[in-house]
């Protein structure tokens, strides 16, 4: 008795069914892994080449504390801390920034906290900064997001921007929060319209122009046979 064949699959993922996720699903997906990858991470702005001798572990570990009047029990331990990209020959006036993955997540959130806080520090006549780690794409929306803000001051539009590119934002007493600067774009868009809208003057009526009780003077246009003084203007006998 012949076997029976079986219909040839053309793929092996025929047969098989996927969720449909597009493209911005998952890079989104992949973006937002990358953020959890990093979310132990500081950067360090500020800090001139050199400063750290040859032991950039020990130089931080005694300088944070100092730098951002925190006490750390136990003290700085750092997975890795390394300069941004290569040696340049302005690094002088340009120094790199210093990137640290700490070992421990509460101590990474007290040295943002305090750069939140009292950013920019002083230090012997440097100012240094600390900011979080993000992907290339999440600090590209921050950085769109501060682009707007001179917008949202001028709409009288409350705002606050959190970490992984959050705008929270408030309008007459209604709140939401805004994940795209798109999104944001377009809402101060449609704020500028209604204004423009409620600009535009109403109808004049008659009865603005001539008054509409007795002794009343005109209230925009004057009335020829009017001399200023506060009798009505002979506007005909009343039937």
């Amino acid at each position: 008795m012949p076997y029976a064949v079986a219909p040839r699959l053309e793929s092996p993922q025929a047969g098989r069914s996927y969720p449909d996720i597009g493209p911005t699903k998952a890079s989104c997906k992949l973006i937002d892994l990358e953020d959890r990858s990093r979310r132990d991470n500081v950067r360090f702005l500020g800090f001139l080449e050199t400063l750290e001798g040859a032991d950039i572990h020990s130089y931080l570990r005694e300088t944070l504390p100092k730098l951002t009047s925190l006490a750390f029990d136990p003290s700085l331990e750092f997975q890795r801390v390394h300069r941004l990209g290569p040696k340049r020959r302005d690094d002088a006036n340009h120094p790199r920034p210093i990137i640290a993955c700490l070992l421990r997540h509460v101590q990474t959130c007290q040295l943002l906290q305090a750069a939140r806080s009292h950013c920019p520090f002083q230090m012997g006549g440097l100012e240094i900064r600390l900011t979080g780690d993000f992907s290339k794409e999440t600090s590209e929306r921050m950085i769109a997001f501060l682009t707007l803000r001179p917008s949202l001051r001028q709409s009288e539009v409350k705002y606050g921007l959190f970490e992984l590119a959050r705008m929270w934002i408030t309008k007459n007493e209604v709140s939401k929060d805004i994940y795209d600067p798109e999104d944001l774009r377009a809402f101060l868009e449609g704020l500028q319209i209604h204004t423009q809208s409620m600009d535009i003057a109403p109808p004049v009526r008659s009865q603005d122009l001539l008054g509409t009780a007795q002794g009343d003077a005109p209230r925009s246009v004057p009335s020829e046979k009017w001399d200023g003084s506060p009798q009505t203007p002979n506007l005909g006998e009343e039937t």
